[in-house]
This record gives structure tokens, C-alpha cells and sequence, in this order.
């Protein structure tokens, strides 16, 4: 039986690894997880007077520093007092300078979610009239960058080395005790910590600048290190690490004194450690839990716990199975993998399945919100698409549970002979080297009773040869020896792969670990994409999701104050159009008298004109509908920009006047 990937199968494995290597490029900058939903002024408004405080409220709680929330004048000056003013966390405002002239000005955010997660963006809106704006604001939102991508690297490197420490450690515990003595198996366990401890490290270092400006200066500034520490991420961060010692304990003891006991003082070890061990693993798994998604919106308190059950069976599934593929492929000839070990794993990989849909199904509601999210939203898609990968290795694993009922019960015995060959091999070195050293002794001796009689510099001389003959027949020996067991070390892993059941094996799990390291990438991804419900909530509210984009114009307000010169030609005359957009609007007018009440008069109408690119004036004829108040469906505003819409106001046969606003449409 050939030892080399079937052909089918090591297709498989790279277009896997491919289709990884695409989520990784895809994903991006973390995508915001708080969106904004309201402000005030809302973004395209033109208000009359200029506002004494700007607001925004977001989805969910967010902090802010001085320097978070800026209102920019044309010039791009400054023109607000600093220090945001937070409202239960999901509201802040900041009082702009008296006096702002007309024009148009520019509303920049950068906070950070409840999440954990940074999030940008920006908006304008007008004093009087819209006009021109030095301001540029960039296009890449928070996070992104050289940091936001090296940040972005920690994350997925940390969800591996976790799931390799705590799904190799189960393993080892759980299914094969003697595997603590394996070498493989111990530098497969122990890589688990060095990546998950070297990951949290960089993580921390780079926090602030990610959050902050993106620069890669900023991560070694020891002043903003320390404002992380007092954050929550930066305190679940610090968590960890202190967990990471703790886990470095464990480690030790399972690969130290466990290993070395015996398998009865084994038993009564391995219940103190698998409780240790799950303590620190679910510590480990709490600080994603208290810092990331389930630590806001619904439930929290049931969604933490929820979140802790989950990561820690995805680690013990998935780690576990790769374990396994070490210990298979790279495990010594003389300790094979043992079809019990096998049987126990396949019982745990069941058991953490089982919590994956029933803990998935409660994140899957509780982050979607509704059906049409699956398909609506990016989460949706990627949850499809991590059910799929799931579906898809569960059906891989019953192949694998096929092959290992098959797996030949002989292998302790094969294992045995292996050991009588190795014992064999070793006497015959043995015995290959003392024939060595007797010839080499018989040649000396032989040498030196035929020189009896010569000088004594030539008995000196044969002594000298015969002593440097004895040591390289020595050496040569062992040279042999070490040959012959690397030897017999290579014929008994032939032996042992030559089951064609344990070859079966080999290559399911293989498949198994190929598809279970796309599924912990779209995991990780998940972790860093805008919830569902977050997503749909932003979209109901008219804005958009935050990655820097602004918020959606809605409906405009134009209230324009007109006097015909008549007795009763003095009033007020407000226009609506809703949405606001390129396409059809509706428009409704209303008419006041100067104490606000309503009145008709002969005629209206309206034009809508957009100098800069010479397109109208483009009539509008609105219907009466009640008192004071005028209507018009189906507005047609052919392309987006800076519009000016001019009203005429007749209150007599020959009193009229014309006024007008520009308003930012589309």
C-alpha cells in the first residue's frame, strides 16, 4: 500500500487551503460592529441657524476620547469645544463655537464599539445654504493599514494556537494518556502556547495604535499602552496572559511528572488535571466572550457563558483532530496510535458537535435577528457558509469512524513484534559490534607477537596502531549499529502503515483537518464582521454601516420666510422632499402666516435647478390638498448634487415673489 496522498484527495486538500487563503485575503479591516443611527443635524440638512451642538447616537454604546468627534468648518478649522458629552453610552454630543457663518460643514467620528471593535466615519451638513469644503476626509476606515492588518494576522494566529493547546491537551487526556510521551504530541501542544502567547502579546502592543491612528510608531508608545490597560479589551488581553502561565503549568505537569507515572497513578492524575485544565481553558475561552460580541446587545449574561461552551468545543473538536493527524503521520513506528485512542476521540468530536449546533443555533438568533438576514447580510453568508463547512466535516468524520471500526485490533501485537525486532536489532549490533572489536583485537594481538623481537621504538609504534585500529573498529561498530536500527525503525513504520484500514484512516482525517482549517478561518472572520441584526437595524435607520461611509440624507426641510408687499403677503413657506434621492421624491409645501397658522393662496410652484452641471429649471406642479397645504408625488431628481429649489408665491393677482434654498440631494 503506497504511502503518498491519493491523487483525489490531495486536490481536495489544496483547493481547501486555497479557499482559506482567499477568506484571509478577503476579510479585510474588522468591519464595525456599532453603527451609526441618528444625528443631529442629520446629514444633507440645511438649517437656518447654526446648531450649538452636534450629536450622534449609535447602535450600541461606544467611548470616545477628546479627539474622537470633530466638526470642521469649509477650511477644515475646527470649530467645535472638544470633549464629547456621552449620553448612557450610546449618545454623545460636542458644543460647536457661536456665531459659525454660513456654509457647509464636516462632521469625523472615531470611536470604539463595546466590542472592542474601532469604528469611523463621516457626514455634512449646511448653515444656510450649502457651499465648498476643503475637507478631505480619507477613505480607510479604522483599523485598517499596515497595523489593522498585522492586528488582523494576531487574531487568527491566536484562534489557532488556542485551539491547538486546548483541543491537543483534551486529546492527550481524554483519549490517548500514553500520547503525553510522544514527542510529536508535546511539540504540537507546546506550539499552541508559544502562538497564542505571542499573538496575545503583539495584540496588546498594537491596540492602541489600531484603535487610534493607525500608525506604526504609535505601537510602541508606552502612554498609549497604558490607556489599553484600562480598557476592556486591553484588560481581557492582560487576562490571558496571566491564564497563559497558568496554562504553561499545565503544560508542564501533563508532559513532566503525568507522563512519567505509571498507568494506574495516571488514572487518579488525570481527573485533577482534566479539571485544572478545563478551568483554564474556559478562562482563556472567557476572554474573548467578556470583550467581543456576546459581551453586548441581547442577553448578554446567558450569550458570555453561551460563547465560553462554544470556542472551547470548536478548540476541543478541531485541535483534537489535528492532534491526531500529528500523531498519525508523525508519530514513532513503535507507539502507534491506538484504535482505542481513536474511538475515544471520535465519542468527544460527537459530544462537541452536539454543543456547536446548540450553542450555534442561540448565536445564530441572537446575531441574525431574522430569516432574511442569512442572505441580506455579509454575517448571514459567512454563517451559510461555516454550516456548510461544518455539514461538510461531519460527513467527512463518519467515514472516518468507518475506518476506524475496520482498524486492525491487531495492533498491539504489531506493535510488539515491533519492540522483538527492535530487541533483535539490538542484540544483533550488539553481537556485529563485539565480532568488530575481536577482530580488531585478533589483528592487533597477531601484530604485535610477530614484532617481538624488533627495537623497542617499533613495539612502541605497533601498540600505537593497534590501540588506533581498536578505536575505529569501535566506531565503526556503532556506525553499524545506529544503521541497522534506522533500518529497522523504517521496516517497522512500513509494517505499521501497511494496514490498509490505518492508511484509510490517515487520509480521512487528513480530509478532516483540511476542511476544519477553513472552518477556523470563517470562524475568526465571523468574530470580526458587523452582526446581522446590527447591520439590518443600520439600514432601517436610513444610515449606513460604518466603515467610513456617511450616513444616508433621508428626507429635506427648507423653510423659507417670503413677502409679496401686500396686506396679507407675509409668511412662511416649508418644502419636504422625502427621500431625498436620485429617483422619484415626493414633495409636500406648507404655508404659514408669520404666527404660524395656516393659510391658502392662489398659486405655487416650484423649480429645482443644478447650476454647476446647467440642468433646469425643471418645473413642478404641486396638487392642493388641504388648507396651507401643497402636494407632488413622483419628483424626478435626475442626478445627485447641490440643488437649488426656487418657490414663486402668489398671494394676489399681482402680488408674487420668488425664494429659494439649495439643498444636497442624492
Amino acid at each position: 500500500m503506497t504511502q503518498t496522498i491519493a491523487p483525489r484527495l490531495r486536490t481536495l486538500v489544496l483547493l481547501l487551503l486555497a479557499a482559506a487563503c482567499a477568506l484571509l485575503a478577503a476579510a479585510g479591516p474588522a468591519s464595525a460592529h456599532a453603527a451609526l443611527t441618528g444625528s443631529d443635524p442629520r446629514e444633507g440638512a440645511v438649517v437656518d441657524k447654526a446648531p450649538a451642538q452636534v450629536s450622534l447616537t449609535f447602535s450600541e454604546s461606544v467611548s470616545m476620547d477628546d479627539d474622537s468627534l470633530r466638526v470642521l468648518d469649509p477650511k477644515g478649522k475646527r470649530v467645535d469645544d472638544g470633549k464629547p458629552a456621552g449620553t448612557g453610552g450610546t449618545t454623545y454630543s460636542v458644543k460647536l463655537h457661536a456665531g459659525l457663518p454660513d456654509g457647509t460643514y464636516t462632521v469625523t467620528y472615531q470611536v470604539v464599539s463595546a466590542d472592542s471593535h474601532p469604528v469611523s466615519g463621516a457626514y455634512t451638513f449646511s448653515v444656510g445654504a450649502p457651499s465648498d469644503t476643503s475637507v478631505s476626509v480619507s477613505a480607510q476606515g479604522a483599523g485598517g493599514g499596515f497595523v489593522g492588518g498585522l492586528y488582523g494576522v494576531g487574531r487568527y494566529v491566536s484562534y489557532a494556537g488556542f485551539a491547538v493547546l486546548v483541543g491537543g491537551a483534551a486529546f492527550v487526556l481524554a483519549c490517548w494518556p500514553r500520547g503525553s510521551g510522544v514527542r510529536v504530541v508535546q511539540r504540537f501542544v507546546v506550539s499552541g502556547w508559544l502562538a497564542l502567547t505571542a499573538a496575545t502579546l503583539l495584540l496588546l502592543l498594537l491596540r492602541g495604535s489600531y484603535t487610534g491612528s493607525g500608525k506604526v510608531a504609535d505601537v510602541f508608545d508606552l502612554g498609549l499602552l497604558g490607556e489599553v490597560l484600562q480598557t476592556k479589551a486591553g484588560a481581557a488581553l492582560v487576562s490571558r496572559l496571566l491564564l497563559l502561565a497558568a496554562a504553561a503549568l499545565f503544560v508542564a505537569v501533563l508532559f513532566g511528572a503525568y507522563d512519567k507515572r505509571e498507568d494506574e497513578e495516571k488514572r487518579d492524575l488525570t481527573f485533577g488535571l482534566a479539571v485544572g485544565g478545563s478551568v483554564v481553558a474556559a478562562g482563556l475561552a472567557a476572554t474573548w466572550a467578556m470583550s467581543e460580541h456576546a459581551s453586548v446587545g441581547l442577553q448578554a449574561g446567558l450569550a458570555m457563558p453561551v460563547d465560553v461552551v462554544h470556542l472551547i468545543a470548536v478548540a476541543t473538536w478541531l485541535g483534537g483532530l489535528t492532534a491526531l493527524l500529528v500523531a498519525l503521520y508523525r508519530g514513532p513506528a513503535d507507539t502507534p496510535v491506538p484504535a482505542l485512542a481513536v474511538r475515544r476521540f471520535s465519542r468527544v468530536a460527537f459530544g462537541s458537535v452536539i454543543a456547536l449546533v446548540v450553542t450555534g443555533t442561540y448565536q445564530s438568533w441572537r446575531q441574525l435577528g431574522s430569516w432574511t438576514a442569512f442572505t441580506d447580510t455579509r454575517y448571514g453568508q459567512l454563517l451559510l457558509v461555516k454550516i456548510g463547512l461544518v455539514t461538510v466535516l461531519v460527513g467527512v468524520a463518519y467515514f472516518s469512524r468507518r475506518w476506524t471500526a475496520q482498524l486492525a485490533e491487531a495492533a498491539p501485537a504489531v506493535a510488539g513484534a515491533a519492540r522483538g525486532a527492535g530487541k533483535a536489532s539490538g542484540s544483533a549490533a550488539v553481537q556485529a559490534a563485539a565480532k568488530t572489536a575481536g577482530k580488531a583485537s585478533g589483528n592487533t594481538s597477531a601484530k604485535g607477537s610477530g614484532k617481538e623481537t624488533g627495537s623497542g621504538n617499533a613495539k612502541v609504534a605497533e601498540k600505537g596502531s593497534g590501540a588506533a585500529e581498536d578505536s575505529g573498529g569501535s566506531r565503526r561498530a556503532a556506525q553499524l549499529a545506529r544503521q541497522r536500527a534506522a533500518v529497522d525503525a523504517a521496516r517497522q513504520k512500513r509494517q505499521r502503515d501497511a494496514d490498509p484500514n490505518r492508511f484509510g484512516l490517515r487520509r480521512s482525517v487528513l480530509a478532516e483537518a483540511s476542511v476544519a482549517v477553513v472552518l477556523l478561518v470563517v470562524t475568526t472572520v465571523l468574530t470580526q464582521t458587523e452582526p446581522g441584526r446590527t447591520e439590518e437595524e443600520a439600514k432601517a435607520a436610513g444610515t449606513s454601516s460604518a466603515t467610513g461611509s456617511a450616513p444616508s440624507t433621508g428626507a429635506v426641510t427648507l423653510d423659507m420666510p417670503f413677502d409679496t408687499g401686500s396686506q396679507n403677503g407675509k409668511g412662511v413657506i416649508r418644502v419636504e422632499l422625502d427621500p431625498a434621492r436620485v429617483g422619484a421624491n415626493d414633495m409636500h409645501l406648507y404655508v404659514e402666516r408669520p404666527d404660524g397658522t395656516a393659510f391658502d393662496i392662489p398659486e405655487v410652484k416650484v423649480a429645482l435647478t443644478q447650476k454647476a452641471q446647467d440642468i433646469g429649471p425643471l418645473p413642478v406642479v404641486p396638487d392642493h390638498i388641504t388648507t396651507g397645504h401643497w402636494s407632488a408625488s413622483g419628483v424626478q431628481v435626475p442626478m445627485a448634487g447641490d440643488w437649488e429649489v426656487a418657490v414663486t408665491v402668489r398671494t394676489s393677482d399681482i402680488d408674487q415673489v420668488t425664494v429659494s434654498k439649495n439643498a444636497q440631494i442624492g
